[in-house]
């Protein structure tokens, strides 16, 4: 590797990057921004690494060297919150995160010293908030969003919360995770050394992470603390408190991040007021209702309301309403609750949305939905040093045989595999005993 330019080494690095479903957009912004994080030593070996989870054996083989040298290294890469690892069956197992939820967010996750974090977030402002190219491509290239929004529990009356699901539930994915760390948030802390700190002035420390992310980021150089259930749900009433809206993971299953986002600094709410109505994250199943006559067109609710979906209507001469009432634009109203809980009078419910959102069920669904939308499929497949073996093979066939036969059809053009051909074929052929019983 010692032929390559300082130049080569991150332009590698940055097409290893856009192998993600989700990647960065290329920009002298972007390559400022890869030479703060990683030295050129570092930029040159991960851009060698697979984009799916690999072992200690694996990186040894892929850098010719040895399993010693390869582990320090490696190590040296999770306490920069550069990698990520995890135990499966006994064995550690590392992982590239993405940029977004992922290394562009770790680095400043914590103060640290070892690299300028002023400088890094006038960079990252320039990127996402100036040159907008990557905030496009990370929230609106793909109809499967990386996020989701969870809405405010304490909002909803018994009956509807009779109704919620539970990985609808912050609490719910607080009382399944094994871990869960704390650590401070990145948009507010990026806001603030960029020189536009937060207007409402909300807690830094509301980004919680989940399982082996926040137990790697806890381990290594402390980007988080790990937290009990009791401390993470006082985070999330602190947060509704301090009228901020949940983001997390788009998943069902075990979401690695849960944030507590306000209007200002939030890059998705942010897109979500600049880019309206697209929607830059899942809504919740819920839409606020307004009572006009219980409404005293106080405004609070619009005040509040971190997208600004929210208007005050002014009665015509002609109106037998002789006040100003709330209005709610459903188009781009996230359902979060903020507007109801801060409304004196109870004048807004939560009522469920006509249409359900669908949800991916895990991470691996997820990645397949949104690689299939961006037609990057053949990547995340082909990608042979992350698949080298059946078992990650049959994970993404699997995800792709629950998928509705569009979804299919695609995966089959990206793919181009015969195999693939042949599972979805011998799918219609022999449908399910379940199917065959409902005449499907």
């Amino acid at each position: 590797m010692g032929h390559l330019t300082t130049k080569d080494a991150y332009k590698n690095l940055e097409e290893r990057i856009n192998w993600f479903t989700q990647g960065a957009p290329a920009s002298e912004t972007l390559y400022k921004i890869l030479q703060v994080l990683y030295t050129e030593k570092e930029a040159k070996w991960v851009a060698l690494l697979p984009v799916r989870p690999f072992t200690l054996k694996k990186a040894a083989k892929i850098w010719g060297t040895s399993e010693a040298k390869a582990e320090k290294f490696l190590d040296h890469l999770c306490d920069k919150a550069l990698l990520v690892d995890s135990f499966y069956k006994g064995e550690r197992r590392f992982v590239m995160p993405p940029p977004m939820a992922g290394f562009i967010e770790f680095a400043l996750m914590r103060t640290r010293g070892d690299i300028d974090q002023k400088y890094l977030a006038e960079l990252y402002y320039q990127y996402m908030n100036v040159e907008e190219d990557f905030v496009k491509d990370l929230f609106f290239v793909t109809e499967t969003r990386l996020g989701r929004v969870f809405v405010q529990e304490p909002v909803l009356t018994n009956d509807k919360m009779n109704h919620i699901l539970d990985f609808e539930r912050a609490t719910h994915i607080v009382e399944e995770a094994e871990y869960i760390g704390l650590g401070l948030c990145y948009c507010r802390h990026k806001m603030y050394h960029a020189g536009h700190p937060c207007e409402i002035n909300a807690p830094w420390e509301v980004c919680m992470t989940f399982d082996n992310v926040a137990r790697s980021l806890a381990e290594h150089k402390g980007y988080a603390r790990l937290i009990s259930k009791e401390e993470a749900k006082e985070v999330l009433q602190l947060s509704y408190e301090s009228n901020l809206v949940q983001i997390g993971e788009n998943v069902r299953e075990h979401p690695a991040f849960i944030c507590n986002c306000c209007g200002c600094c939030c890059e998705a709410l942010q897109a979500a007021r600049r880019f309206s109505p697209m929607q830059p994250v899942a809504t919740t199943n819920y839409i606020p209702e307004v009572s006009v006559e219980t409404c005293v067109g106080c405004g609070k609710c619009e005040k509040v309301c971190p997208i600004l979906a929210i208007s005050m209507e002014t009665p015509g001469e002609d109106d037998v309403r002789k006040k100003k009432w709330a209005k709610v634009d459903t188009e781009i109203c996230l359902g979060c609750g903020v507007c109801a809980r801060n409304c004196p009078t109870k004048a807004i419910k939560l009522e469920r949305r006509p249409v359900q959102i669908i949800t991916p069920v895990n991470s691996t669904h997820r990645f397949v939905l949104q690689a299939i939308e961006k037609g990057t499929l053949q990547n995340l497949v082909f990608d042979n040093q992350a698949f080298a073996n059946h078992r990650a093979m049959a994970a993404v066939f699997a995800t792709i045989l629950k998928l509705p036969p569009v979804k299919q059809a695609l995966a089959s053009k990206q793919f181009k595999s015969v195999y693939l051909d042949k599972l979805l074929s011998l799918q219609y052929k022999y449908p399910s005993r379940e199917k065959a019983a409902k005449g499907e």
